[in-house]
């Protein structure tokens, strides 16, 4: 529990009882979400001195949600609160890996039984504008994306802005300092993915927008700046042509523009490129450009794809999953697991190192359409060519196939309980690749509302 964030929150609900507590109250939300969460992650090749590196864990998860309205007048106060508990159920002895992103390990490496946190954020708005500032912020934008692909979401500290006063565009700002984990109670500064990248930051800054210039097309650009790693630009450009009331067409358009900034390359700021090639060992220097095309026919939705990672090193995005607390020789914090705006961030790889032409499609189907609404399943394939090897002499080339189920419950006393079944396969060759892996997930969701 943080002491800043709580003071907050008990401060903004003083405030709201003082300036009129008619809107603070009435449109105030409290939810609690359950997640329980089987993960099979078998490892075809083994890793050095592991004589077991398969991971099987299954764990439960519970987050309570409380978000308030805001209290009457020109300037609106409110407040946003969360509590997070993780339970380790059963993994099988000796399944769990020192270090693993599904739950917190102990001190000798096995895993926790039980973990916990809390996080508010103090909000404010005036007339089109929304500012938050706490502990308990989820950034969806195209130059941080919060990961939730565990028990327990990843949350981030700090302060963002929102502002609709022009018509048709959205503005988004702001400045991050913390982010927690979703396997760990800690919270830790801010890094890039890599071993040598043990040393954080505490300034993530961001600005840009989303102009609708049209109904069906939306046009991006962020920057953002986390100070001693990187700085990157980001061009989006999204557009839906409706062929007709059961048919469209959409086009997404990609790019990012990333370079060096402060310390990095130097000990304990180096960047780890994903694993693979850098020009320049532990700097970030990376073009990269997707394009997507989705067609949809009533239920059906086809999708086809292509990326492209320059050669001089990997894509970079937040990750915190190699920060240490005082340094090298300290443990690792157990922050890892992020998530980036591409669609090559998959189930188990991220077709993201220096050279990687990346080509992929995914097809849909959703069972409404056959009278089974809530049902809804689709497969998807990615293939990497021409990566470079880690030396940098030769290419290497990796695949991935991923298939999911998922169904909710659409009514009953059980309405909105939902299940999701999940399998990934991933084979790479060449010096560059990762280690061959089945995945496996099974996920049970369910949110219950009370107010």
């Amino acid at each position: 529990m943080y002491k800043s964030s709580l003071a907050l929150a008990v401060a903004l609900g003083v405030l709201a009882q003082q300036a009129g507590a008619a809107g603070f109250i009435e449109d105030s939300k409290l939810s609690v979400s359950s997640r329980t969460m089987y993960f099979n992650n078998d490892n075809r090749e083994a890793h050095g001195s592991k004589p077991r590196p398969d991971a099987r864990e299954s764990g439960q998860g519970f987050k309570l949600d409380y978000i308030s309205g805001f209290t009457q007048g020109t300037v609106g106060f409110g407040v946003d609160a969360q509590a997070l508990w993780g339970i380790h159920l059963d993994g099988g002895k000796g399944y769990h890996q020192d270090g693993s992103t599904f739950m917190p390990s102990e001190s000798n490496g096995s895993s926790v039984a039980q973990w916990a946190r809390f996080g508010a954020n103090a909000k404010a708005r005036f007339s089109k504008t929304e500012v938050h500032y706490g502990s308990a912020l989820a950034p969806n934008l195209p130059i941080l994306v919060s990961n939730d692909g565990r028990l327990l979401p990843q949350t981030f500290e700090g302060g963002t802005l929102q502002t609709k006063e022009i018509d048709n565009l959205t503005i988004n700002a702001g400045q991050l300092t913390h982010a927690m984990g979703r396997a760990s109670s800690n919270r830790t500064g801010l890094a890039v993915s890599g071993s040598g990248a043990f040393r954080d930051s505490n300034k993530f800054q961001f600005a840009g927008g989303d102009w609708k210039v049209t109904k069906d097309l939306t046009l991006q650009y962020y920057y953002s700046n986390l100070e001693d790693y990187y700085k990157q630009h980001f061009l989006g450009l999204t557009h839906v042509y409706q062929i007709d009331q059961n048919q469209s067409f959409k086009t997404d358009l990609r790019y990012f523009d990333s370079s060096k900034d402060g310390k990095n390359g130097e000990t304990g700021y180096a960047f780890g490129n994903n694993g693979g090639y850098a020009k320049h060992a532990g700097e970030v220097d990376n073009k990269t450009w997707s394009a997507m095309f989705t067609y949809t026919l009533g239920s059906h939705a086809l999708m086809l794809g292509h990326q492209q990672i320059s050669d001089d090193g990997g894509f970079v995005w937040l990750n915190q999953g190699n920060v240490r607390k005082d340094g090298s020789n300290s443990p690792l914090e157990g922050n890892g697991g992020a998530s980036f705006y591409l669609f090559s961030d998959s189930m188990i790889n991220q077709f993201a190192k220096a050279g990687e032409n990346t080509t992929f499609g995914q097809y849909s189907y959703d069972f409404a359409g056959l009278g089974v609404p809530g049902l809804k399943a689709s497969v998807s394939y990615l293939r990497g060519e021409d990566g470079r090897a880690t030396n940098g002499h030769g290419t290497f080339s990796e695949w991935e196939r991923d298939a999911r189920i998922d169904y909710v419950l659409q009514g009953g006393a059980l309405k909105g309980l939902g299940f999701s079944l999940r399998q990934g396969v991933y084979r790479g060759t060449g010096s560059g690749s990762a280690a061959d892996q089945d995945q496996t997930r099974f996920i049970v969701n369910y949110t219950y509302a009370f107010m």
